[in-house]
């Protein structure tokens, strides 16, 4: 299968020589020096993973990556930087690199990490695309989508269900969710609040919420779904 790579690198000669090397190696790479570049030539339907440094002339790679990622990029990204020491790798992997390689990574080494990560995407795209629900961020990422804001009772419900995938999920365990009393809490509340996540989904990412509604039982998420703090 032939693969799109894009190269983000501010060093000419070492640029040239990667893009030389990953041309043989089977890939078809676009090279670029600076994030003005990556923007102007980046391509998300063509380009399935991004060789990025971070130190460049016009500001820095993480923050491009916290960009990519912030849209619901699906993108394997794979850092390639001279800032090597252990808190600068585990927070670019935090913040969304796939695979974090220093400058002096061997030629071979860089193959192969971008063959393994060619590997990986394969396989998620194998798979049903999930649903993303991310709890501390308090937001929904529908398949191929942007993230969506939730509030707060948007985020309890969705728990609720996305928790039991596949499952239904009575009114009494969502309402316990919400933290309210079922004997006392008005089931038209319920209710309302379907309906205005639906819309919102609707809305924003042009998709219906995979929700079905079991009259007066309750309700099932019924597509697969990735729940992260």
């Amino acid at each position: 299968m032939t693969r799109h790579l894009i190269l983000l690198e501010d060093e000419r000669i070492l640029r040239q020589e990667l893009a030389a090397f990953l041309g043989e190696a089977g890939w078809i790479v676009e090279a670029v020096a600076d994030l003005r570049g990556f923007r102007a030539r980046y391509d998300a339907a063509r380009h399935s993973i991004a060789v990025i440094d971070l130190g460049l002339p016009d500001g820095d790679g993480m923050d491009l990556i916290r960009e990519l990622r912030g849209h619901g990029n699906p993108l394997g990204i794979v850092v390639l930087t001279a800032r090597g020491a252990i808190r600068d790798r585990v927070a670019g992997l935090a913040d969304g690199a796939d695979y974090y390689l220093p400058k002096t990574a061997d030629l071979d080494e860089i193959a192969a990490t971008l063959a393994a990560l060619a590997r990986r995407l394969d396989d998620r795209n194998a798979r049903p695309a999930a649903w993303l629900l991310e709890t501390a961020a308090r937001r929904l990422t529908p398949p191929g989508c942007a993230p969506i804001p939730l509030s707060r009772q948007d985020l309890l419900v969705l728990h609720a269900l996305m928790a039991r995938q596949g499952d239904n999920v009575s009114r009494q365990e969502i309402v316990a969710a919400l933290g309210e009393d079922f004997l006392s809490y008005d089931q038209r509340r319920l209710d309302t609040q379907m309906r205005r996540l639906r819309r919102k989904v609707e809305a924003a990412a042009g998709i219906s919420l995979p929700v079905n509604a079991a009259r007066n039982a309750g309700y099932c998420f019924f597509e697969t779904v990735s729940i992260r703090a």
